[in-house]
């Protein structure tokens, strides 16, 4: 009996190492951004993809539309390679093109690009996972005078009633995570990410017990280079505010 449970445990144990070593083995495919930033004065972006692993993939890459003016079947983009055969620990350069037409011409556009691994035919018995990575790219056309650094600084904030309401003015996308709402020390409002378009103005509820007094908001951007940027707040319906950068907090 304890055999037979020393052979089973030793079985589950090997299986185990061996799952762990293939996933090490096979690791994944690797880009050198979080995002790509696409001036209209540039004749392509690019990043680098990087197979971590051992074996032989392919790389596929693709561009969705991410905002109204892009079709999601049809974006005015090329993207090059868009399959790329990779040995292990080896680099395949991706580029970005845009056709020069399709896209609005006042306020950035925003995508999605997709690479993603396709393993080599799987032996028998073997689980393979093809692993794709999911980046956005932010088209800026020629003319936007404004500073996309400032972007989440411009957003106008103001309590309605039992929601906040949020509008951004300038022509770029913001990007936010960890947004929340506080009133007397109760959290009335938190959301993990969202991003807000250009021109666009969205309504966020606070709950039943908000009216009657201002509440303190906080959030984090991300900015062009992906860094995060926690900015606050103090919202009330008096009048329209805008966040200011947070301090950072002593070690």
């Amino acid at each position: 009996m304890f055999s037979t449970f020393f052979r089973c445990s030793a079985l589950w144990i090997c299986s185990g190492l061996a799952m762990g070593l293939a996933a090490q083995a096979h690791a994944g495919i690797v880009l050198n951004t979080t995002r790509l930033i696409y001036p209209a004065s540039n004749k392509e972006v690019s990043l680098i993809v990087h197979n971590t692993g051992t074996s032989d993939i392919l790389a596929q890459s693709w561009l969705e539309g991410g905002t109204d003016s892009v079709s999601p079947d049809t974006p005015p983009f090329a993207v090059t390679p868009p399959l790329a055969r990779m040995a292990g620990d080896a680099k395949q350069l991706i580029r970005v093109m845009y056709s020069g037409e399709g896209l609005a011409s006042d306020r950035e556009s925003v995508l999605w690009l997709n690479v993603q691994e396709i393993p080599q035919a799987a032996n028998e018995n073997e689980l393979q996972i093809a692993i794709r990575q999911r980046i956005k790219v932010f088209y800026r056309p020629q003319g936007l005078v404004e500073d996309p650094l400032k972007a989440a600084q411009a957003l106008q904030w103001r309590v309605s009633g039992g929601f906040i309401e949020v509008s951004n003015p300038g022509p770029y996308h913001v990007s936010m995570i960890k947004l929340e709402a506080r009133k007397n020390g109760h959290v009335m409002f938190q959301e993990d990410s969202r991003m807000l378009a250009p021109r666009q103005r969205i309504q966020l509820p606070l709950g039943p017990s908000a009216p009657g007094g201002p509440v303190e908001l906080s959030f984090i951007s991300i900015n062009d280079f992906g860094a995060q940027e926690p900015y606050h707040a103090r919202v009330s319906s008096e009048r329209v505010t805008q966040a200011s950068k947070a301090e950072p907090h002593p070690d």
